[in-house]
């Protein structure tokens, strides 16, 4: 009689094991698509359980999960954050995916090109960073960022960065001004020996202006030569972003000819040298374009009208270039 029971209990042993592999190993079906799990903070394992059973997760029964989770040892090794669960996942592959904490991923692209008030319009957009810059104005902005007293124009590096949920605007902001440190400091160590600039700070205001004025990426090393060889002459730099930044809220989509002659530390065709600070965030490109600019002998450009430029290095080569791009006079 004993040994029929030993035999039984065996069995039945044998059975619940099968069982049991059988749910650690077996697709979890999920009727409509993939299902979003938010671990937060202060959720235990009967936490995220319960929220898998919320999702739709009906497969094996709670004791089993718990099981499985003792058997991997990730009770509590399980990772906050926002997962993307699909319907086929294992209940051991999900665990683990809990485990390695393998997030959703969100992007935000910082564009080449744009102002700082731009970027701050962009991240207060973003339905997914945590928003705390709201109410905080620009030198608060900076000391949060460890950088008080710092104008934040050009300070951010135009890439695309990759986040979780949770992360802050702050946060991201953190990481593309330590992104733009270091492509700054990558920039003034490879520059040219007879550029026209004393310092990396000088350096990112060059390539903002050349940023700003490239409309073909190709011709970013083009338009840095011509202001390298106008700052080693001594000739005022004469370019319209500069006039428009100086503008500020004033400009409404048109420079006029009254705008160029009206002084502002950043109009550029009534200072020499370089505006004050930078006008826009420039990428990388732009920053390497300004270090090491073409050589040449043109001092002029103006535009096509198509992202491209007319390059000249007499004013009556570039006069004649504007009258037959910009005045349609072509003769």
């Amino acid at each position: 009689m004993l040994a029929l029971s030993l035999l039984a209990a065996v069995a039945i042993g044998g059975w619940a094991w099968q069982c049991y592999q059988r749910f650690a190993d077996t697709q979890i079906a999920l009727a409509g698509g993939e299902r979003i799990l938010v671990v937060e903070r202060g959720d235990g394992f009967r936490d995220i359980l319960g929220k898998l059973r919320g999702l739709g997760v009906h497969q094996g029964h709670d004791l089993e999960w718990k099981a499985l989770a003792h058997e991997m040892q990730v009770v509590s090794r399980l990772q906050v954050g926002e997962y993307a669960i699909g319907h086929g996942i294992t209940p051991r592959e999900l665990l683990r995916k809990l485990e390695s904490g393998r997030v959703i991923q969100y992007r935000f692209t910082l564009v080449e090109g744009w102002n700082w008030r731009e970027l701050r319009a962009a991240l207060a957009r973003d339905e997914v960073l945590r928003q705390t810059l709201p109410g905080m104005d620009d030198a608060a902005v900076m000391a949060a960022l460890g950088r008080p007293g710092q104008h934040p124009e050009g300070r951010f590096l135009p890439e695309t960065y990759h986040y979780a949920r949770g992360m802050s605007d702050l946060d991201l902001l953190r990481r593309a001004m330590l992104a733009m440190d270091r492509a700054l400091a990558e920039a003034w160590d490879s520059r040219d020996a007879d550029l026209p600039v004393e310092t990396p700070e000088q350096l990112l205001i060059l390539a903002s202006i050349v940023e700003k004025e490239t409309g073909k990426a190709e011709e970013r090393p083009q338009i840095a030569g011509v202001f390298a060889r106008r700052l080693k002459l001594g000739m005022k730099l004469q370019t319209d972003p500069t006039v428009i930044y100086g503008m500020g809220s004033a400009y409404d989509g048109n420079i006029r000819r009254r705008d160029l002659v009206t002084d502002t530390p950043y109009n550029t065709y009534t200072r020499t040298g370089l505006p004050p600070t930078p006008i826009a965030m420039p990428g990388r490109d732009a920053l390497m374009a300004s270090a090491r600019p073409a050589d040449g002998d043109a001092l002029y450009f103006v535009s096509r009208n198509d992202g491209s430029h007319v390059f000249s290095a007499t004013l009556r080569e570039h006069n004649r270039a504007v009258d037959c791009y910009q005045r349609r006079r072509c003769r």
